[in-house]
């Protein structure tokens, strides 16, 4: 996406900040601007693929820096987090049911590290009723029967490493996302954000972008549509959206708000940004189009397409749908109304920021070979488009007044040990488990009435890390609030919208505040928080430490 950052922009950064026009002084000491009821202007929303908060911090701040691995040292005093420790790494409740059975060689029922030489392992089942089920009702205790998988359709037959149950059970530290914990270091982290509701892609990028997954129109009956299959109801499975270009199989056109929606209403630029996107651009391998492809994992066996159409987060919404996936008309388009319908590649984003055309409002996606998503992409793959990205956010004139949000959209299954609070229940039977409540038993997820009367939403779903890079973030913080997917726009109503809401039940009526993981009352000058750091180790280029 963007080339490679060197040691001379690091030494530069903050040369280059100090140059930056002045921001006004208010009297609050709170650098406002425009309409904003916070210091923050600008938001990059970068949602990833498929991690669970204990597969990427189960052991942070402490890493085992193994001979031969990149080292990460944590600072004194650096805060721990609801982690694996004690008697969930000894004792584990998962290695204690005896309906844990494990097909291959020696992954274990118990938590084990996976070292970067693994990497690149098989993906495991994400789907709304099995999650459900390795919860089991609470016990946290039947994660490899219900979502631990042999193999899968992205894992190829040749890969032997990552197939078998026990694999879900595995977690990486700070030698492998070396540079999410360095973030984590220096910035802001949530040890209790969750996805909205259980279930795997589709919807948890609804969910970050309308706080909900229901009214969903199928074009033809579709099990994953509940719980009504002939439409509309509630989406509980991956399909593409309706009109798409690059769509093929049964899809789908949601009704409702998106925030996008609200932000147009209110004259906010925002756009949001996809991998793959541009169908004229010719990859390196020549392809091109809906077929545009990059290199992938060893469990892949060969490149992997760039665009997901189920990734794709506006595109299920008519009001912003951009079928044909048209170009902005110009560089002054994007974040503005126009033929692209706020719908950009990834690449947009880097013309944008470098042409001082930001908008206030930005959604990314990498390319499918560079969003975590085990079985195509890994950690280091996803670690160099997060340095990349951040680094060029920071080295920008935006960096004073941005906050960078990561989050993921499905936990893939893999191990958490925190059972989530059941804020919306749920009572959907199908007959079929990948389609139903399973919590509490067959139909049954949780207890009481569910918002809006809407079946099928059942959450929060399982615990995903939720990182928060910023000028104005705390810095080395730990941050306890309960949050959700929704809980992004919720901060995005609250700061441009006045508080507004999406309605129709959406969660963000219900979410979390993220505004803890700040500290608005710093001064200005602040925007020297830089911390350049090397998108192949994750390390910072100017040596251990941050700015």
């Amino acid at each position: 996406m963007h080339s490679g950052i060197t040691k001379a922009v690091a030494c530069v950064a903050a040369a280059a900040l100090s140059l930056l026009p002045a921001s006004p002084a208010f009297a609050d000491g709170f650098h406002h601007g425009g309409d904003t009821a916070t210091p923050i202007k600008h938001i990059v929303v970068i949602f990833q693929e498929n991690v669970s908060f204990d597969h990427y911090f189960a052991s942070y701040p402490n890493a085992m820096n193994l001979k031969g691995e990149t080292k990460f040292y944590a600072q004194p005093g650096t805060p721990t987090v609801n982690g694996l420790t004690g008697s969930l790494l000894t004792n584990n409740p998962n290695a204690n049911n005896p309906g844990n059975v494990v097909m291959a060689g020696d992954f274990r029922t118990g938590p084990f590290r996976l070292s970067p030489s693994q990497a690149s392992t098989c993906d495991q089942d994400h789907n709304y009723g099995p999650e459900q089920q390795a919860f089991d009702g609470g016990l946290m205790d039947m994660f490899p029967a219900s979502v631990g998988v042999g193999e899968s359709s992205f894992c190829a037959d040749t890969f032997s490493y990552g197939k078998g149950q026990g694999i879900v059970m595995g977690y990486y530290d700070g030698n492998t996302v070396t540079a999410l914990w360095n973030y984590a270091q220096n910035f802001a982290m949530n040890d209790n954000h969750y996805g909205t509701t259980f279930g795997p892609s589709t919807p948890g990028l609804l969910n970050l972008v309308a706080g909900t997954t229901y009214p969903a129109t199928p074009s033809a009956p579709q099990a994953k549509i509940v719980p009504n299959n002939a439409g509309p109801g509630t989406l509980v499975g991956d399909l593409d959206p309706t009109g798409d270009k690059c769509a093929t199989g049964t899809t789908i056109q949601m009704g409702g708000q998106s925030i996008g929606d609200l932000l147009s209403a209110a004259g906010i630029t925002w756009g949001a940004f996809m991998g793959g996107f541009n169908l004229s651009t010719v990859n390196a391998n020549g392809t091109t189009g809906c077929a545009r492809s990059s290199p992938a994992t060893p469990a892949n066996a060969g490149p992997t397409a760039d665009y997901i159409p189920h990734h794709a987060f506006f595109q299920y919404f008519a009001s912003t749908l951009n079928a044909n996936h048209t170009r902005p008309a110009s560089v002054s388009e994007i974040g503005n109304d126009g033929p692209a319908k706020h719908e950009y590649d990834i690449n947009d984003f880097t013309t944008a920021l470098n042409a001082g055309n930001l908008p206030a409002v930005s959604f990314l996606k990498a390319i499918a070979a560079q969003d975590g998503h085990a079985g195509y992409s890994d950690p280091l793959l996803e670690q160099a488009f997060l340095v990349q990205t951040i680094n060029a956010v920071m080295t920008s004139q935006y960096w004073r007044d941005t906050a960078i949000v990561i989050l993921w959209d499905d936990s893939d299954g893999w191990y958490d040990h925190q059972m989530s609070p059941i804020v919306n229940p749920s009572a959907v039977n199908t007959g079929v488990v990948n389609d139903s409540d399973e919590l509490n038993g067959p139909g049954v997820c949780g207890h009481g009435t569910p918002l809006a009367g809407i079946q099928g939403r059942c959450g929060y779903g399982p615990r995903i890390p939720f990182v928060v890079i910023s000028p104005y973030a705390k810095a080395n913080f730990v941050d306890h609030t309960l949050l959700d997917q929704s809980s992004v726009i919720h901060f995005i109503e609250d700061n441009w919208l006045g508080g507004s809401r999406i309605g129709g039940g959406s969660y963000d009526a219900i979410s979390g505040s993220i505004t803890n993981m700040f500290d608005f009352s710093r001064e200005e000058g602040f925007g020297d928080r830089v911390l350049i750091l090397d998108p192949s180790t994750g390390q910072p280029v100017h040596g251990h430490g941050s700015w």
